[in-house]
């Protein structure tokens, strides 16, 4: 994929990329941050927007993002908006990756499930607190991997300015959440402290 930069995000944009049905019009990354996953999207969809409420993420993604013209980049709020910046219902393909555990699950799932065209795809990856005993193995078996998969791409490094917020939901509570408000949706739990969750939007 060519990325400049290795985290424990971008460790998953593969899993998001490869999840984009063939011949997307347009897709939407919610929480683009700097620009990376919006503009690896760019080879997978004609037209790709990245939308983050963070002024430094879109000035930062905007600065690195003038070698793809189908991607813009926009600074707002996806759960309100201004008028004409995001289209309801116009999206072939919606990814949000460490972005819900900031705002309140139920009103992120249901807004970009809106934002979703009929027979579109929403994939986020997000983050969970351990709670369980069984929370606590898996998220102690992340660290031996994350330390390897640093060293191999050369240390973690995160942008400049991200926005960080501690997760409060759990891994059950998110499953159980998500699979009431998105019925069908597949929502599995990854390695890095992150899950994966895939929803198609009925026709």
């Amino acid at each position: 994929m060519g990325a400049e930069v290795w985290n424990h995000n971008v460790h998953y944009h593969r899993l998001v990329l490869a999840a984009v049905p063939p011949g997307c019009a347009a897709a939407l990354d919610v929480g683009c941050g700097d620009g990376l996953l919006a503009r690896a999207l760019a080879s997978r969809a004609r037209v790709v927007t990245g939308v983050d409420r963070s002024g430094e993420m879109i000035r930062q993604a905007r600065a690195g993002g003038g070698r793809w013209p189908s991607v813009r980049f926009v600074e707002a709020d996806f759960l309100d908006p201004p008028p004409g910046v995001l289209e309801e219902g116009g999206y072939g393909f919606v990814s949000a990756v460490a972005v819900v555990h900031h705002v309140a699950f139920a009103e992120a799932l249901g807004a970009m499930a809106a934002l979703l065209a009929p027979g579109g795809r929403l994939v986020v990856v997000g983050l969970t607190r351990p709670r369980t005993v069984w929370d606590r193995v898996v998220s102690g078996a992340g660290v031996p991997a994350a330390r390897v998969l640093a060293r191999r791409h050369g240390g973690k490094r995160d942008p400049a300015g991200m926005p960080v917020r501690e997760p409060v939901m759990s891994w059950g509570e998110v499953r159980r959440q998500a699979r009431w408000l998105l019925p069908g949706c597949r929502v599995r739990r990854h390695l890095l402290w992150r899950y994966s969750l895939v929803w198609d939007k009925p026709l």
